[in-house]
């Protein structure tokens, strides 16, 4: 139609049908202008997350086909009608715009994007926003953390779990981390634990964690309070 702007053609990952990585496909997709509110993004990094997995797997129910992926962060190349808080050529971050990450550009509503300052690249926006925004809400809204708490952090060394352990420390807490391998329990250690435990069996963990006066909740998967402290430092079972 006359006057209309034209679709813009993006590279995407896309997923026709349930399965394992084969199931990707590299395609170009027509995506429309950004709608009222929205910003077209041009991605410069985008965050891999296991939920990804999960959704190509069909653990979570996806309208197929779909562009997988929820997180990333670029610079703004095009703003649709009533923005005015954004403008080409701001870089941006964002998460939890549904998925669709997986691609050169997307359209995102601007209430989902922040700014990236100066001083955090490109790579490092795209990967916090998820799991940084996972830590905040453990830390500063399901339990406020503070000075004199104890923290026990599952999956000491992962994306989450590191950022878990530099906050908690940061905020005044003791740090007590798990993990599974020694490799592991030197990059919690490294990223600030003040305990590492490793943990090598089922057994060994419901054995260790019985020594414990822990709290009847547990906050979310793989984070929780001690009422109680280690005896030692570090722990094999």
């Amino acid at each position: 139609m006359r006057g209309m702007p034209s679709p813009f053609p993006a590279t995407a990952v896309r997923l026709h049908q349930i399965g394992g990585p084969e199931s990707l496909q590299v395609e170009t997709v027509d995506l429309p202008p950004p709608g009222r509110g929205e910003v077209r993004v041009r991605h410069l990094a985008v965050g891999l997350n296991y939920i990804d997995v999960y959704d190509r797997i069909g653990l979570y129910s996806l309208p197929l086909p779909a562009t997988l992926g929820r997180e990333a962060a670029g610079v703004v190349d095009a703003v649709g009608p009533g923005v005015r808080a954004l403008k080409v050529g701001d870089r941006v971050a964002y998460t939890s715009a549904g998925t669709g990450s997986y691609a050169t550009h997307a359209n995102v509503p601007v209430a989902r994007l922040v700014p990236v300052p100066d001083g955090v690249t490109d790579e490092q926006a795209a990967c916090l926003m998820l799991k940084g925004l996972t830590a905040w809400y453990l830390l500063r809204k399901t339990f406020r953390v503070g000075r004199g708490h104890e923290v026990l952090v599952h999956a000491a060394a992962g994306g989450v779990g590191l950022l878990l352990v530099q906050w908690a420390r940061t905020l005044g807490a003791r740090v007590i981390g798990v993990v599974g391998s020694e490799d592991k329990a030197t990059l919690a250690r490294e990223h600030g634990a003040n305990d590492v435990l490793l943990i090598l069996s089922d057994h060994g963990f419901h054995s260790w964690r019985r020594g414990f006066n822990v709290n009847s909740w547990l906050i979310e998967q793989g984070f929780m309070t001690l009422k109680g402290g280690a005896k030692s430092t570090e722990r094999k079972f």
